[in-house]
């Protein structure tokens, strides 16, 4: 063979190396993975410190010498000229950098979960939300539930804060301390179901069959663990045929969750027809190791006092909350004004800046 030959190494095949290697490729990759993420962590809460740093700066000098826009539109095109291979600098982007020192203090920003969510997630904060205390909670469940920017957008505009875990149930008699709290958590009051549009004078089969059309933005709504499995689900009892509206699986919660909807008014005797498909499903579909199985009733409307009586009478657990198709038409101001869409703001963050 020749010398000059090019020789190319390859690796051993796995069938040659010893039992534990398997073990300490899994343990490398984790290291690895974990430095990553570490990584990318530090590099985002470094880049969120030195927004929040430009913004308090700008934040002192407009205090101190109380000037206009125009010299951010300056700063903007001076801070391009000095650091040419520099993005995000646009004067709208550091309008944004003072907005957001003027909204937390530095000790908030170094910390979860302000520290761990991406600039974008801050700008659908600051742009969409007055409070602090409402901004820190969806801060909180953006980073808890994995939100994209544009989901944690939707929620806010759907005032998820005010309807998470609301929906009125037995779970904190009929379940286990640590599931009822999850399984509470997972509930809403009332359900937000506006992709559908305008639902007036519809029946259950027609809302129930719109929602299967539009099932993903429906577990977007149902919320995290949710897996469907079907609709109108055929249960048999000793000869007699019953269909479910629509089951569910919550892998976290690891039981069946069978929902029904009602396109009126809370009614007690409701509670009769889900209790039967619950104790069917928990006999019939539910395997070794699931949990007793979680009815969810959705109707147009509810009497609250009513619903708790109702409930009082049930060993199984189950929660009654309403539906509804038109929450964003009675939005309060503070969830009012415009967030720019992606595109937009990502123009904004990469945008050369020129002078007036």
């Amino acid at each position: 063979m020749n010398d000059k030959t090019p020789r190319f190494e390859s690796a051993p095949a796995r069938s040659s190396l010893p039992d534990w290697y398997p073990d300490l490729l899994d343990r490398i990759s984790t290291h690895v993975a974990t430095g990553h993420r570490r990584a990318v962590s530090a590099a985002n809460q470094e880049m969120l410190v030195s927004y929040w740093s430009i913004g308090q700066e700008i934040l002192k000098r407009q205090h101190d010498e109380g000037w206009g826009s125009k010299v951010i539109d300056r700063l903007s095109t001076d801070l391009k000229t000095r650091f040419p291979g520099a993005t995000g600098y646009s004067p709208r982007n550091l309008k944004y950098m003072r907005a957001f020192a003027a909204a937390w203090p530095m000790e908030a920003i170094v910390q979860a979960p302000l520290a761990q969510l991406p600039w974008y997630h801050h700008l659908a904060l600051l742009t969409k939300i007055d409070g602090a205390d409402v901004r820190s909670w969806y801060a909180a469940a953006a980073v808890e539930r994995g939100w994209s920017r544009d989901v944690l957008a939707l929620h806010i505009d759907a005032r998820f804060h005010e309807r998470a875990g609301k929906a009125v149930t037995n779970f904190a008699t009929a379940m286990l301390p640590e599931e009822s709290d999850l399984a509470q958590q997972a509930t809403r009051d009332p359900y937000l179901f506006d992709f559908l549009g305008s639902s007036d004078g519809w029946r259950e089969r027609e809302l129930e069959q719109k929602l299967v059309e539009h099932v993903g933005k429906f577990l977007l709504e149902l919320g995290q663990g949710f897996a469907f499995v079907g609709e109108q689900v055929r249960l048999d009892l000793d000869g007699e045929e019953f269909f479910c509206d629509l089951l569910f699986y919550h892998v976290e919660l690891r039981c069946y969750v069978v929902i029904e909807l009602k396109a009126v008014k809370f009614n007690a005797a409701f509670l009769g027809q889900l209790g039967l498909y619950m104790a069917v499903i928990d006999d019939v579909l539910a395997k070794e190791g699931d949990k007793p199985t979680i009815g969810l009733l959705l109707c147009r409307t509810k009497n609250q006092v009513v619903a708790e009586y109702a409930l009082k009478g049930f060993k199984a657990p189950i929660g009654v909350a309403e539906w509804t198709d038109a929450i964003n038409k009675s939005l309060p101001d503070e969830f009012r004004s415009a967030l720019p869409s992606v595109a937009e703001l990502e123009a904004e963050l990469t945008s050369t800046p020129t002078e007036d």
